[in-house]
């Protein structure tokens, strides 16, 4: 298998994975989407006590997430440091692959969508715009990216009992 196809495995377990939970990625998610929306959108007129409160609403959210993604992610895998250093050293340029992998989604949905094209926006439109596409990011970009990391974690650690020939 090259290093390439084996990065790539990582990407398309969290598709199958994120589509499987679709339900609870989003219903979670949307917690942080509609806080995001609102206190971004009317930061003025939100106190910011409660403001305050809201972000930590959505770490505890995100916090379940990832908790709930693991759990599920990782049900039946047996995991190792052995097999993290074994993985390590015999596909370090899979590694590098996934690397690149979310070093291109940072810069397309981070960079880009929100640095470069709100910087193009007329001014009283910018607020709305990155309210909205918060809103839009937290059940895709954020959750994805949150389960990516699993995914990595999970094929770098995982115990792979060797096939016989």
């Amino acid at each position: 298998m090259t290093e390439w196809k084996l990065a790539l495995e990582v990407p398309r377990w969290v598709w199958h994975w994120y589509t499987s939970h679709l339900g609870l990625v989003v219903g979670l998610s949307l917690v942080a989407s509609v806080q995001r929306l609102v206190v971004v959108n009317w930061t003025g007129e939100i106190p910011s006590g409660l403001a305050t409160a809201s972000e930590f609403v959505v770490v505890a959210v995100r916090i379940a997430l990832v908790v709930l993604m693991w759990r599920g992610a990782m049900a039946g895998v047996a995991l190792s440091w052995s097999a993290a250093g074994a993985f390590v050293r015999a596909h370090w340029v899979s590694l590098l692959w996934q690397a690149l992998f979310l070093g291109v989604a940072f810069a397309v949905f981070e960079v880009v969508a929100e640095h470069v094209v709100s910087g193009l926006l007329p001014e009283s439109a910018r607020q709305t715009y990155l309210a909205v596409l918060l809103f839009v990011k937290n059940p895709t970009v954020i959750a994805l990216t949150m389960l990516w990391w699993v995914g990595v974690i999970r094929q770098v650690f995982e115990v792979r009992v060797p096939v016989a020939a």
